[in-house]
């Protein structure tokens, strides 16, 4: 089946970096990318303070600028050759960045969202822009992949899966997860941060669940224990060079307590990795 790939642009270098990843990463399935500005006053940017592209802020572009920007961002991602699996559509929308985002999911069954973020700064206080928690909180159909300005493609081999098992996960929040695992014959490595010494029985009870859902991809399990939970995601991804790490949004889960401030200020999911968010899609 085609997949159709949903990819944020403010046309900046961090958006396009983004934009190769997804290329890259869909580059043997046959897939359609939709490229979304948004030049609504709230429009999307990668660090929606201040990121002013060609010397504007991104909401005094209007469409036939956009226009001409989405032409010279389809030549320069075709500069390295055209795939014949891939096609491409342009949507500029003076609209606000959630509804535009929801807008084109609806009419074009999205499977994914790719877009940029900013990665680790000098002063360690911005890590995700606001624009890039709100579509990871508040698109609830859609898994998102957030790619770090400094990270450049290389095909994942193995994606880190932070859980604390208390929370049983379904097949169809997972989906995403599997789908990349196996196109890139990675392995996934499930990480716990250990809270106590034993895992109670609904805990074992939804590990046993993973294991029957992981069973068609390679998947190991680790624990690290006396540390604290982003300490410990960034300390396994450092020693393993990991290449993405991934979580399931749920309310009240171990997803809202990484993007809860001051957490995501620390963890950032880890400056040089992809994050994979992913969702319940009912």
């Amino acid at each position: 089946m085609d997949k159709r790939i949903l990819l944020l642009t403010d046309f900046s270098r961090n958006a396009l970096n983004a934009a190769r990843y997804a290329l890259e990463l869909y580059l043997d399935r046959k897939s359609t990318f939709y490229f979304l500005n948004t030049y609504h006053p709230d429009g999307y940017s990668i660090d929606s303070h201040t990121y002013s592209p060609s010397g504007l802020r991104s909401y005094t572009i209007q469409k036939p600028e956009t226009d001409e920007l989405f032409k010279n961002l389809l030549q320069t991602l075709g500069q390295h050759g055209k795939n014949p699996k891939h096609s491409y559509q342009t949507i500029a929308s003076n609209n606000f960045l959630l509804e535009g985002v929801r807008d084109v999911i609806a009419k074009n069954d999205i499977d994914i969202i790719i877009m940029g973020t900013k990665g680790m700064t000098s002063s360690r206080t911005v890590v995700f822009g606001m624009n890039t928690i709100n579509i990871m909180e508040n698109i609830s159909n859609c898994p998102v992949l957030a790619i770090p300005e400094d990270v450049g493609f290389r095909p994942p081999k193995e994606i880190v899966f932070p859980t604390d098992y208390k929370i049983p996960f379904k097949r169809r929040e997972l989906k995403y997860l599997i789908n990349i695992a196996q196109m890139h014959d990675a392995d996934i490595r499930v990480l716990h941060i250990k809270e106590s010494t034993k895992l109670n029985k609904s805990q074992l009870d939804n590990k046993e669940l993973l294991e029957r859902l992981f069973k068609n991809v390679g998947h190991s399990f680790h624990e690290m224990e006396e540390v604290a939970v982003h300490e410990g995601i960034n300390t396994f991804i450092d020693s393993r060079d990991s290449d993405i790490v991934a979580f399931v949004n749920q309310k009240r889960n171990f997803f809202s307590r990484i993007v809860s401030k001051p957490l995501v200020k620390e963890l950032g999911y880890h400056p040089r990795v992809p994050v994979l968010v992913l969702k319940d899609r009912g």
